[in-house]
């Protein structure tokens, strides 16, 4: 089944509560994860950002949120108890969502409110602000990666070809080689529109093909065997095939299995890669978030 969302999880942690008196957030997540019939990979999973475990962090904002609505206390560090006002929610646990969201409105002072955020503080109905924060990201790096399509196109096709033979050595090859980047002569260039040395005496070198396309062009099979044929004399014939637009599967289906090396690379990855290797990119903002370190907080004794 899929991972519960922090709001499905008061009420069940509510009941465990009531059921086993004090807990802390281990056994919370041990006994939520059986109650939800969670497998152990389900358990396991990561956020795709790889900034922790989803299941857990669920857990957390749910009782963070119980206890901000003054559902739950907490005896000592780590350790939650239901109390009276949690018990009377029990009875009419229909309502408990509405409750905490009512609760964390009112304490959300009224300057914040009126204030555009990055991330709202009050919950939403599915999402952990984590989770806010990171479909933030996404939207704002979707935004970029439209952005950085639309300027490559208003460029001239051997910028195009300049900027990929960067952007391959971005990615780090060709190392720490002088020059092992090259354009080659539009008027003579066999196919290849660039290559990178791989070792200082070029034995080893990756050809590139680039074709600034429109993003509804597709790239078909025929594009990439000619590209095939124009590795057929090269040494090693590895080769980059790179474009703004899209391949079609069966020019997919043919790079996969032609005798030659060919790495397929349409406009959605090539944005991606700009992205994240920060070519011609400038960061705007850092934002850490930062988590208790346990093994700092749990050498010191309670109260």
């Amino acid at each position: 089944m899929p991972i519960p969302k922090h709001d499905e999880i008061r009420v069940p942690a509510l009941q465990m509560l009531q059921q086993h008196g004090t807990l802390k957030l281990k056994d919370f997540v041990e006994l939520l994860a059986r109650h939800f019939q969670l497998t152990d990979e389900e358990v396991a999973e990561m956020y795709p950002s790889g900034n922790g475990h989803i299941f857990y962090d669920r857990v957390t904002w749910a009782l963070s949120y119980m206890h901000l609505a003054d559902l739950v206390t907490k005896p000592r560090r780590g350790y939650y108890e239901i109390n009276t006002a949690g018990l009377a929610m029990l009875n009419k646990p229909e309502e408990v969502n509405r409750y905490i969201d009512a609760k964390l409105s009112e304490r959300e002072p009224t300057r914040q409110k009126e204030t555009t955020k990055l991330v709202d503080t009050t919950p939403s109905k599915d999402l952990t602000p984590a989770e806010e924060l990171y479909n933030s990201f996404e939207s704002i790096k979707a935004a970029r990666k439209a952005e950085i399509l639309n300027t490559i196109l208003a460029k001239s096709p051997y910028e195009f070809e300049a900027l990929v033979v960067k952007l391959l050595q971005a990615m780090g090859y060709g190392g720490e080689i002088k020059e092992s980047g090259l354009v080659t002569q539009a008027s003579n260039d066999g196919g290849i529109d660039g290559i990178i040395k791989e070792d200082v005496l070029g034995l080893g070198r990756i050809y590139i093909q680039a074709k600034c396309y429109d993003p509804k062009n597709c790239i078909s099979r025929p594009d990439v065997q000619k590209f095939v044929g124009a590795l057929s004399g090269t040494a090693h014939s590895k080769g980059v095939f790179i474009t703004t637009s899209y391949f079609s599967q069966e020019a997919v289906n043919y790079a996969n299995s032609a005798h030659a090396t060919v790495i397929l690379i349409d406009g959605n990855q090539l944005a991606d890669y700009i992205y994240e290797y920060g070519l011609g990119m400038q960061t705007v903002q850092t934002i850490e978030i930062k988590k208790l370190d346990t093994d700092f907080w749990d050498v010191m004794n309670d109260c």
